[in-house]
């Protein structure tokens, strides 16, 4: 009823006869298009390894680099499990603990500064990402391997890490890894810089006002080549109907979140196209053991096996979204675990209330609305799921994350991306001792699971780390600190006379080898 309901609406939003602006040919330099997204929300701050969610890194991507960049556009699924020199124009192993890399000489920063080993090493000191002071603490799943960042010389630099580190190079082509301006960082100091940071990317901030809109300007002494629009606004539309509805009228080139069961409307006009790609994300769903009742992990095993996943795929992704196989994805290549499934069996799930002890005590949900492509529909699904079994479930919406996971939080959903192509970057950033689970104390007995995943980031042996893995998936799995629903995809609907192409990611690259304007 509620996919009804809101077709009706869109249905209604954009069904009237609209002007639509006319695209932009291939322009002069000086007469470049402006371009202009639509999105659901907007990040709180800009600082790259500060704002590490969906709303972030969209906007952050293109105005900040890294030192090795993923090969998006080189795979055919846009997964970009490929490495190639970006900010660096080379690296050598030394040894299992040990990186040199090779700056790209000429670079420039937005403030004109030229990109240095002093700038790649302040990136990486002890006390942003890693260490026990750290001014990000969300950087320490990425990087608290790290043991030293030391200049060589002005394009050279030295990595050290704690262990040997078999992922080094994919860390510093990923999440976290984005290259900041040693001197704009000092002189405006951290909340400063999170407001209007200084970086090397083909875009750099003109303003940003979360609550509104996000401007950034071409940076035309970009690396790679002058940037292809001369402006991007990334605009706060909450609403789908709004979104929809000014991309129409041309106010927007492009919209994010368009929902599976309005691709086809939303598709069916002439100058519209809507790409879609299966994100390397999961949402998940966390049981908070700060709760008496979900203390239990009995109750919280019959949260996850009353969960018919394939049903909420089938109705609320049109088949557009995949059941992974645990915790546990493709991209990992040799890692990968072999045979895994998540569970459902409501009479099981039944049998472990009995067992413990479980008394009709209320179970709340809660979510937001609009943060989550499907996140509203999904979840008045799983509250009937529960009751089916005998859980006395009901949902709260909410209206921010710390809403969500604060006082009283039993249930709430999240998402986990795939930042690496190896465990260590998706479950052990999420789940681990530094992920925002754990340090909030949503999970509280994890030992055996921080255990192995220590080993397994000082492992190098193959065949060793995937027993490793194996166990760590055993055990996620047993204590149930949360379940998966599915790896959900991503639709964006634009113009179809530009040239652009989605990531695994929700990174929204602009730089000019992914963004071209052409005539309808």
């Amino acid at each position: 009823m509620v996919s009804i309901t809101r077709r009706r609406l869109l249905e209604g939003a954009v069904a009237a006869p609209l002007l639509v602006k006319a695209s932009f040919a291939l322009a002069a330099p000086e007469q470049r298009p402006s371009f202009t997204v639509a999105v659901a929300d907007l990040p709180a701050t800009l600082e790259p390894a500060r704002e590490l969610s969906n709303v972030g890194t969209r906007v952050t991507y293109s105005i900040f680099d890294t030192l090795i960049r993923r090969d998006f556009l080189g795979s055919p699924d846009g997964g970009g499990s490929e490495l190639k020199p970006h900010l660096a124009t080379k690296w050598e192993r030394v040894s299992p603990s040990e990186l040199v890399v090779t700056l790209r000489q000429g670079v420039k920063f937005h403030n004109g500064d030229e990109l240095t080993s002093e700038d790649v090493a302040y990136t990486f000191r002890e006390g942003r990402l890693w260490g026990d002071k750290a001014e990000i603490p969300g950087g320490r799943p990425y990087f608290g391997v790290l043991a030293s960042v030391e200049p060589v010389d002005r394009y050279t630099v030295r990595f050290r890490t704690r262990v040997p580190d078999v992922l080094l190079e994919q860390r510093l082509a990923s999440w976290c890894a984005w290259i900041v301006n040693k001197r704009a960082y000092e002189e405006l100091g951290f909340q400063g810089y999170s407001r209007q940071p200084v970086a090397t990317g083909p875009y750099r901030v003109v303003s940003h006002n979360a609550a509104d809109e996000t401007v950034l300007d071409a940076f035309d002494d970009y690396f790679m080549g002058r940037p292809t629009a001369r402006r991007v606004v990334f605009k706060r539309v909450p609403e789908l109907a709004a979104r929809v509805a000014g991309l129409v009228a041309g106010d927007y080139d492009l919209i994010t979140n368009v929902p599976p069961d309005q691709v086809d409307v939303v598709g069916s006009y002439d100058d519209i196209d809507v790409r879609t790609v299966v994100l390397a994300n999961v949402h998940v769903l966390a049981f908070s053991a700060k709760d008496k009742l979900l203390a239990d992990k009995r109750i919280r095993q019959a949260l996850a096996c009353a969960i018919d996943r394939q049903h909420l795929v089938d109705t609320l992704w049109q088949g557009m979204a995949k059941v992974p196989a645990s915790h546990n994805f493709p991209e990992y290549g040799q890692m990968f675990v072999e045979g895994r499934a998540l569970p459902y069996d409501p009479e099981k799930a039944k049998a472990l209330l009995a067992e413990a002890g479980y008394k009709g005590e209320p179970v709340v949900y809660r979510t937001q609305a609009n943060y989550y492509t499907n996140a509203l529909e999904a979840a008045q699904i799983l509250i009937e799921q529960w009751k089916a079994v005998g859980i006395n479930a009901s949902l709260q919406v909410v209206e921010n994350s710390t809403q969500m996971r604060g006082e009283g939080a039993q249930i709430f959903n999240w998402s986990n991306s795939t930042r690496l192509p190896d465990p260590l970057g998706a479950i052990w950033v999420a789940w681990g001792p530094d992920g925002e689970i754990q340090t909030a104390g949503h999970w509280q007995s994890a030992e055996a699971f921080n255990r192995l995943g220590r080993a397994l980031e000082a492992e190098v042996d193959p065949a060793e780390r995937k027993a490793l893995f194996t166990q760590m998936l055993d055990t996620w799995e047993d204590e149930a600190p949360a379940t998966i629903l599915y790896q959900p995809s991503e639709s964006y609907a634009i113009k179809k006379s530009i040239a652009w192409q989605p990531t695994t990611f929700y990174f929204m690259d602009l730089r000019p080898d992914n963004l071209s304007f052409g005539k309808v």
